[in-house]
């Protein structure tokens, strides 16, 4: 491990008379899932509006974030070598793990590494309203409690995430506040992009989210999933005469499942699978298109809620059905329904549906408040420790002599 010690500390870097800090992020970055670019463009958006600072995020593909968040940096967060890591978070003032539910088996250590290395070298680290779990492998345990007992500041985003890692033996204070994709505003679609996509506003819109199985989701089974939302699909077509947008934020997963399902509907020709290319925030403009919802990932759930869309929530994880909860919402997980309890379900809820968008609209706020309050505590710290640490032994030997 390498040893901070005392010496010349290092100068900051100046933006006019403002102190311009370098901060660095690692997470689920890289294109491949809406929520997390919605977590990252929201955690920038943040920082951005607060502080002048130059951001280096570590992605799963570089070039993506480069144009998508538009950051100074961007680097490969699987590919580079343990010095070529040391060399891109030495310059930083803070490095932030997160946000989004990243501290799960079997992914965790990889996840863990830059943070790792940033406490090594002496650099404040933080987490950014992360989800935890299912961990259950002991050396996953083992790392996640040695890199958080190190870290400056923890904080998740529920409260069952809190006692996750208060079980393991974290005894870092840990603070719940939200996920960062609550603050996210909705941007203009691209023009005749309705029209691109086949929906007409002559039906009523219904928005379905699947996902796939995997170490998020270990008890997820396909083909009972699959058969539940074609039945409901189909439920809306018949009922209300309704067309069916299925919207994938994670591809090409989400794309697999979602044809799956419609091959399976009595009425296929009434499901569209979304096509385009959006932003977060142009996807949530699109769902205030959809006069309701029924979704299994958690950022979708959200976006509904952001747009005012009442839904049912098909929570296959904790941090699906915490957040459901949060809103004072009813939920059963996907492994607990069988067609006609769902089919109840959404029925109920369909005829309720004014009273769920006003529950949601009352419950929102404090949610929204809560991710803010996770920018407050990391420029608090920022501003505690920016310019205090020590370099590094690997600092050191890169200053010219004299």
């Amino acid at each position: 491990m390498l040893q901070a010690r005392t010496g010349k500390l290092r100068q900051p870097v100046h933006d006019g008379q403002q102190r311009r800090y370098r901060i660095g992020i690692s997470g689920s970055y890289g294109g491949m899932n809406l929520g997390d670019e919605a977590i990252l463009s929201q955690i920038l958006r943040e920082l951005r509006s607060r502080v002048s600072a130059e951001f280096t995020v570590f992605s799963r593909n570089p070039e993506d974030t480069r144009r998508r968040h538009g950051v100074e940096h961007a680097v490969s967060a699987r590919e580079l070598s343990r010095g070529e890591v040391l060399r891109e978070l030495e310059p930083l003032d803070l490095f932030i793990l997160g946000g989004g539910g990243i501290l799960f088996d079997p992914d965790v250590r990889g996840f863990l590494r830059e943070a790792q290395l940033a406490q090594d070298l002496g650099i404040p680290t933080m987490t950014w309203a992360v989800g935890v779990g299912p961990l259950e492998n002991r050396d996953s345990r083992r790392a996640v409690l040695q890199t958080l007992n190190g870290m400056d500041l923890i904080t998740v985003r529920e409260p069952s995430a809190r006692l996750v890692l208060e079980d393991i033996g974290v005894e870092r204070d840990i603070v719940v506040t939200a996920d960062p994709a609550l603050l996210l505003e909705p941007e203009p679609l691209p023009a005749g992009a309705l029209i691109r996509e086949g929906i007409a506003r002559a039906n009523p819109l219904i928005g379905f989210s699947v996902r796939e199985p995997g170490a998020a989701a270990p008890d997820l089974d396909v083909n009972h999933y699959h058969a539940l939302l074609a039945n409901a699909a189909d439920y809306f077509v018949e009922r209300l005469g309704a067309s069916i947008l299925f919207v994938p934020m994670e591809r090409p997963t989400d794309l697999q499942h979602a044809h799956a399902i419609v091959s399976q509907m009595a009425n296929p020709e009434r499901a569209h699978i979304l096509k385009g290319g959006y932003t977060p925030g142009q996807l949530l403009s699109l769902m205030t298109e959809m006069e309701f919802a029924v979704g299994m990932r958690l950022h979708f759930l959200l976006f509904a809620a952001l747009a005012g869309a009442p839904f049912v929530p098909l929570p296959y994880a904790s941090k699906v059905g915490e957040f459901v909860r949060e809103l004072g919402m009813p939920t059963l997980s996907v492994q607990q329904m069988n067609a006609g309890r769902l089919l109840a379900y959404i029925d109920h809820s369909w005829d309720e549906r004014q009273q769920l968008r006003a529950r949601i609209r009352e419950r929102l706020p404090a949610l929204i408040d809560r991710a803010r309050r996770t920018t407050d505590l990391a420029l608090a710290l920022l501003q505690a420790k920016g310019v205090e640490r020590q370099p590094s032994e690997l600092e050191l030997s890169s200053q010219p002599e004299g």
